[in-house]
């Protein structure tokens, strides 16, 4: 393995910046998942084109806080986006003050369907831990170099495991057994194509010292 040296701590304004953009890039996706649209002739949930970030923006975490914090992350996320969803839910099933207007289009835009969202989440906190140990394994085990690899390793094995945890929690049953491996062959496309465009972020921020 590869001496890393001796290296500055991160700030704390580091810290703050990629953990707060991996919040939002969680709750993002979640947001924009509840519109399907059609890309290409595939049918894919909109979240997609940004939730691979968030692979990367742990990867940040990881590297600037350490493991526990991205394992703690990981799981305020999942709390938040479940709180978001059920903050929807109860504004939209709560009744609207006429004298603005029935206000229809809350509730048919982001009224949660509870299945999704709680395969979302599911997914998301099953693959942001693999990619964890992934991005621990490539560090401590192959190398300290080429940054990029270790995002391009972990990414490789914590997507495919997103996607198919999702699209047949989400939808297996629901949906001919085609339709669903075409929705995760669209994810698996499109998220690696984020993924190789996000790889140069890792070098935004200074790697916290062992």
């Amino acid at each position: 393995m590869d001496d890393p040296g001796m290296q500055r701590q991160p700030s704390m304004t580091s810290v703050i910046l990629v953990a707060a953009a991996y919040v939002a890039a969680q709750m993002m996706a979640d947001i924009a998942s509840l519109r399907i649209v059609l890309v290409a002739g595939f049918s894919i949930d909109a979240g997609t084109f940004i939730y691979p970030l968030t692979f990367t923006l742990r990867d940040l975490v990881h590297k600037v806080a350490g493991i526990k914090a991205a394992r703690v992350l990981i799981v305020v996320a999942a709390v938040i986006n479940l709180v978001m969803a059920g903050l929807f839910w109860l504004a939209a099933r709560l009744p609207a003050d006429l004298a603005v207007g029935p206000q229809l289009e809350f509730g048919m835009v982001l009224s949660p369907v509870w299945r999704i969202v709680f395969a979302s989440i599911l997914a998301e906190v099953i693959a942001e831990l693999i990619d964890t140990e992934g991005y621990r394994l490539w560090v401590k085990n192959i190398t300290h170099r080429y940054q990029w690899t270790r995002v391009l390793v972990s990414n490789a094995v914590s997507v495919p495991v997103d996607s198919l945890i999702f699209v047949w929690l989400a939808f297996g049953g629901l949906m001919p057994a085609a339709v669903v491996w075409s929705i995760f062959l669209s994810n698996i496309i499109i998220k690696g194509v984020v993924t190789l465009a996000s790889l140069p972020g890792i070098y935004l921020v200074k790697e916290r010292a062992a």
